[in-house]
């Protein structure tokens, strides 16, 4: 019976604040807050548009009745003081990626339209996180003191590293329990390791009968693109799947591979471009004998997303099995450097992967160079706050959700307690021109960001009942 009072007060709540919330967002994705070394200054030290913005997000903060916190420009929290110094904690995070192209409205001016909030960074992460302070207010409004200290940290650098974590922790208490915005209903109990390196050719890769080849825009997903000029007659090469020729002129053709792009965490649902322009250059001899070593070693890397080409292939029962994606495959000089990002589960680790592709570089004279790791993180689905959460959600939603593990990786888990708890995945379909995040015309249903701020405050209701 208590419950469905609050429930009802939930709903009130959030009818009321709505177009005040709706308001903060748009003040906040208004900033172009991609990270920006070179206008990084003392209190800026990601550059100037994330300073502004987590500067915004804080002020908004202050105004709702919660306390602001500026660390340096790093990293951000603001709190709702407890009857303990115990926190519960949320951590969303204001930096985007860089716009792109292909929007239909300019990017940093919310658009509000068929039922959806479209703008860079609404999805992620500026929505969910002021989702996330709004239901901090919904328990200050009420003025009441909650037995444990509500902290909304805000990030600033979690596209290009996650640094800002690095100088939180070095300087703050780990939260006694803690959900990230940025991440899926109805839970992320755990997430696999993160895995990115280059693969660099011999001298000699390129540059004779194969004159270039590039392909891929980004390192994190399945290549939609891929190109080669080789010296050959266009008229001679065959039709192929996702392949076309463009004769050049002077004994040369353009031979071009198209696929289908998918996130490096789901790359089984996506078709390398590189991936089939290498095969066809292989099968069809266009390249000499001292390219094709390295394009053999690409053909392996790429023949699979469970890393059996190369080697990797394990699996676990929490994480499921791991992936791997060659997402970007360029030229520097007469040598190619292909990328890789391996997504892993716990019966692996990232010096065994090393040594894996180190041995597939070297049959071919190539070398592998780790670039970036982090471990993958599991906790327990059945524990207590991961089952407060969930029950929330589903209340809320009125489904029968589950809590899952994924690919990609989120705030959670750089701490000891945190968990994925966000607006993603709630099979509410978009309209067919907003797309999702890191995308043009990236937006978030309004049903979606009504339901996670409900939810979120029946969830942080029940994980003040808990004992941490």
């Amino acid at each position: 019976m208590a419950d469905e009072q609050l429930r009802q007060e939930i709903d009130a709540y959030v009818d009321e604040v709505w177009e005040e919330f709706i308001a903060d967002v748009e003040r906040l994705v208004a900033i172009d807050s991609t990270a920006d070394p070179d206008t990084a200054r003392e209190g800026a030290p990601w550059g100037e548009g994330p300073a502004r913005a987590l500067e915004c997000a804080l002020d908004i903060a202050g105004r709702i009745g919660l306390e602001p916190h500026n660390m340096e420009g790093y990293v951000g929290y603001a709190d709702l003081p407890g009857e303990s110094d115990k926190q519960i904690a949320t951590i969303g995070h204001v930096d985007v990626v860089p716009v792109g192209t292909g929007w239909r409205n300019e990017p940093f001016k919310l658009v509000r339209e068929d039922g959806c909030l479209v703008a860079r960074g609404v999805e992620d992460d500026k929505g969910p996180t002021m989702t996330a302070m709004y239901a901090f207010r919904f328990f200050r409004d009420r003025g009441e003191r909650l037995p444990y200290t509500l902290r909304c940290i805000l990030g600033a650098n979690e596209e290009t590293g996650m640094g800002d974590v690095d100088y939180y922790l070095a300087r703050q208490p780990e939260p006694d329990f803690l959900f990230t915005p940025d991440a899926c209903f109805p839970l992320v109990y755990g997430e696999k390791g993160t895995f990115f390196g280059e693969i660099t050719s011999a001298a000699g890769a390129v540059g004779s009968k194969l004159r270039s080849l590039e392909g891929g825009a980004v390192s994190n997903a399945v290549p939609d693109a891929a190109r080669a000029v080789v010296q050959a007659d266009a008229s001679s090469l065959p039709e192929a799947h996702g392949i076309s020729v463009r004769d050049l002129g002077d004994g040369c053709c353009e031979v071009s591979a198209s696929g289908r792009s998918a996130h490096a965490s789901k790359p089984e649902v996506g078709e390398s471009a590189i991936a089939t322009l290498v095969s066809y250059l292989l099968d069809h001899d266009l390249c000499s004998e001292g390219e094709r070593p390295f394009l053999e070693m690409e053909r392996a890397l790429l023949s699979a997303t469970d890393g059996s080409g190369a080697g990797i292939s394990c699996s676990d029962e929490e994480l499921g099995p791991l992936t791997i994606v060659g997402g970007t495959l360029r030229q520097d000089g007469d040598r190619l450097v292909q990328s890789v990002d391996c997504r892993f589960p716990t019966t692996t680790d990232a010096e065994e992967i090393s040594a894996a592709l180190s041995r597939l570089a070297a049959g071919c004279q190539a070398t592998f160079e780790l670039g970036s790791t982090m471990a993958p993180f599991v906790i327990d689905p059945q524990s207590a706050p991961v089952q407060a959460l969930v029950s929330a959600y589903n209340d809320v939603t009125g489904l029968d959700g589950k809590p899952f593990t994924m690919g990609g990786a989120t705030y959670a888990r750089r701490f000891a307690h945190g968990v994925g708890f966000g607006p993603g995945r709630q099979g509410l379909k978009k309209p067919d021109w907003v797309n999702s995040e890191h995308s043009p015309n990236e937006g978030i249903m309004e049903e979606a960001l009504r339901r996670a701020m409900k939810a979120y405050i029946l969830g942080i209701a029940r994980l003040m009942r808990l004992e941490f």
